[in-house]
């Protein structure tokens, strides 16, 4: 029986040396179920090489050249006319290799496992990671530096912020009313360039002047700076700013403490260009509560018709008791004229 169960005896010519400097002698070689057994032509048994251990010499070359693993001084030569032993041989010999463990392929595949996770980090995980240390790390005195560069390339394009010397303290006044105490500086009104709101690193919120000159009512534009600031509480400015300039950017902001010129040119542009992020009806809801404002001013400004901004005026939480007072009418009218008409 064959290790090959198509066939019943496998038998083939060949010339077998014993050593390199031994003669070569005509032999018949037969398979078995695990050796290649190397007979004379009077049928005395020369030599069995286990089939495991045969190796070739030549690999696709003809006549082939076998030899017992570990001892290449025998060989055995196959001349192209016993394709079928040699046939035979190639597959015992793929099969059994297919079988013996590679502890180097794993080795192989860990590493580029490994190698792969590692990628998969830097690519996915490491950006997201470095914007939010980054984030967290920044001092407010650097937001406040960055927030400011902002500022001045995008006065370039929109024009000087209006600072009439009537206008100043009302502005304040109107910053406090709606931010807070600690906030009195924030707001800085445009000519042109900004839609309506925008929020920078540091906290200055910059306001169209429209927000101020096209209305009657001071609710509208306190509705309107009320907005922005429950927007930056879900979209920090400067994780914007990051997310923008990329990764090498930010880990240069994180180890010199400054960011690229181009990288602050594009931004400001951007801000200048880019819709506001939504803010969920709950929140805003809620904002305009606790601030002691009416959402129906806000959402008709947004709206004339109401018909989009429905649930702002269904829920409006001072619709029975109204705001309290964002500005004395004296100190409004004021305000109107920050740009000078």
């Amino acid at each position: 029986m064959t290790a090959l169960n198509e066939y019943q005896r496998l038998e083939a010519s060949g010339l077998w040396r014993p050593a390199p400097d031994a003669q070569r002698r005509d032999v018949v070689v037969s398979m078995g179920d695990a050796t290649l057994t190397i007979t004379d032509t009077s049928d005395r048994v020369l030599a069995h090489w286990s089939l495991a251990a045969v190796a070739r010499v030549n690999k696709g070359a003809l006549p082939a050249l076998y030899f017992p693993d570990g001892d290449p001084g025998e060989t055995l030569e196959l001349p192209a006319s016993e394709a079928d032993m040699i046939d035979a041989i190639e597959r015992v010999r793929r099969a059994i290799e297919r079988r013996r463990p590679r502890p180097g392929k794993l080795r192989v595949w860990m590493t580029r496992g490994i190698a792969a996770l590692v990628a998969g980090l830097a690519l996915f995980w490491l950006p997201g990671a470095l914007l939010r240390h980054t984030v967290q790390v920044v001092p407010m005195v650097k937001r406040v530096e960055i927030g400011e560069d902002l500022l001045d390339r995008i006065t370039r394009v929109a024009g000087m912020p209006c600072t009439a010397s009537q206008s100043r303290e009302p502005l304040r006044r109107l910053a406090v009313r709606v931010l807070g105490e600690g906030r009195r500086d924030a707001l800085v009104v445009l000519r042109d360039g900004v839609r309506e709101t925008v929020h920078l690193p540091g906290g200055h919120i910059l306001l169209n002047r429209a927000l101020i000159e096209d209305y009657e009512d001071p609710d509208v534009t306190a509705g309107y700076i009320l907005v922005e600031s429950v927007r930056r509480t879900g979209h920090d400015p400067l994780a914007g700013l990051l997310r923008h300039a990329g990764l090498w950017p930010s880990l240069q902001l994180l180890t010199t403490g400054s960011l690229p010129d181009k990288v602050l040119e594009d931004y400001a542009e951007t801000l200048l260009l880019r819709d506001p992020a939504t803010v969920p009806l709950d929140r805003l809801i809620s904002a305009f509560a606790a601030a002691e404002l009416r959402t129906t001013p806000y959402a008709y400004a947004e709206d004339i018709t109401g018909e989009t901004t429905l649930p702002l005026i269904e829920a409006d939480p001072r619709s029975s008791d109204g705001s309290r007072q964002v500005l004395p009418d004296a100190d409004w009218v004021r305000l109107q004229g920050i740009c000078g008409g």
